[in-house]
């Protein structure tokens, strides 16, 4: 049996990357929505949610119709309890549409192969405990930052430039800053065209291009481990369903006939 999960792309070079295949190999199916290219961004997501990364800031609703949206079903997906996972502005949207607050960063562009420090909340939440118990470094390129947390949020990673890089809210939503789901042809396309100087831009890539394997083994167990919670739900589902029929039935038993 496989599952399924909305993902909401706002723009093609900042797609699924790893996380296509690492999905499909847990036993989840994407259903991507591209509101660039004019898909209407849905108003539940009843399986699953994954709101990916691109270049608009989170506050940006003129420049970009579809954030209203988005942090609509952002809001809607962690109070019904929908595994939702938000990566970078995909994270800075499910803080503003939960309470929190996202400005421009006062540390600049954090960008490249950077060390992200998993606090002690980590070591028993259903993602982060998945990870390999070593240093943790992740791909970034952000200069918005995540300044307060939505209330109730648990924080899970710091990191030396922004110290908000990872959070949990309720029982099945996560926000990350960084970029979990990034190949080094993906982080690429990000640097080619961003304006930074040649020889940084070609340090940036070497540097990324050389981690690439560390970032497989570090991130698909968090991959895998949100897939396991699409299935958790579902399967609670089920058996919720079943409970409901198995009343209904011995009610119907045991009712006079007439």
């Amino acid at each position: 049996m496989r599952e399924r999960v909305t993902v909401i792309e706002h723009e093609a070079e900042a797609g699924l990357g790893f996380f296509a295949g690492w999905l499909r190999d847990a036993g989840v199916d994407c259903e991507v929505v591209r509101p660039y290219k004019g898909d209407p961004v849905p108003e539940t997501a009843d399986r699953g949610l994954v709101v990916l990364g691109g270049e608009a800031s989170a506050w940006d609703d003129e420049g970009y119709g579809w954030l209203p949206a988005t942090r609509a079903l952002l809001a809607r997906s962690v109070e019904d309890g929908v595994p939702t996972l938000g990566i970078c502005l995909g994270a800075q949207l499910m803080t503003i549409a939960c309470g929190g607050t996202v400005e421009r960063g006062d540390a600049g562009l954090e960008i490249g192969l950077c060390d992200v420090v998993a606090l002690p909340e980590a070591g028993d939440d259903p993602l982060f405990s998945a990870l390999p118990a070593r240093p943790l470094r992740a791909v970034q390129y952000h200069y918005d930052a995540m300044t307060a947390l939505p209330p109730g949020a648990v924080r899970l990673a710091t990191g030396g430039q922004y110290p908000n890089q990872a959070y949990r809210l309720g029982a099945s939503a996560w926000a990350v800053q960084f970029h979990p789901e990034a190949t080094a042809g993906v982080f690429e396309s990000w640097t080619s065209g961003g304006g930074l100087p040649d020889s940084q831009v070609g340090e940036l890539n070497a540097q990324v291009g050389q981690g690439e394997e560390e970032l497989r083994a570090t991130w698909r167990p968090l991959a895998e481990a949100f897939a396991a919670q699409i299935f958790q739900r579902s399967a609670t589902e089920a058996r919720a369903v079943t409970a409901a029929g198995a009343v209904t039935d011995a009610r119907a038993d045991a009712a006079p006939s007439l």
